[in-house]
């Protein structure tokens, strides 16, 4: 899975936070709702815009942070 197929940041949607791609759904939601104990199907039915790939790129992304580096987001 490549992460950067699903989540983008730009500086006109959501403040540059990273979202979904083609959405304003942030991957900060994403992972909070997983935190709290949401599942993949909760997700998407809150979410419809979100998919279950997506979901897993937005996991992906936040391992991708945990290595501590700085990572370089295509725009």
């Amino acid at each position: 899975m490549n992460w950067a197929d699903y989540i983008v940041v730009d500086p006109a949607i959501c403040h540059g936070k990273a979202c979904i791609k083609g959405t304003r759904v942030m991957v900060s939601v994403i992972l909070d709702n997983l935190a709290a104990g949401a599942s993949g199907a909760d997700i998407c039915r809150d979410y419809p815009s979100v998919t279950e790939e997506a979901i897993r790129a937005a996991i992906a992304y936040a391992a991708e942070l945990s290595h501590e580096r700085v990572l370089a987001i295509p725009a």
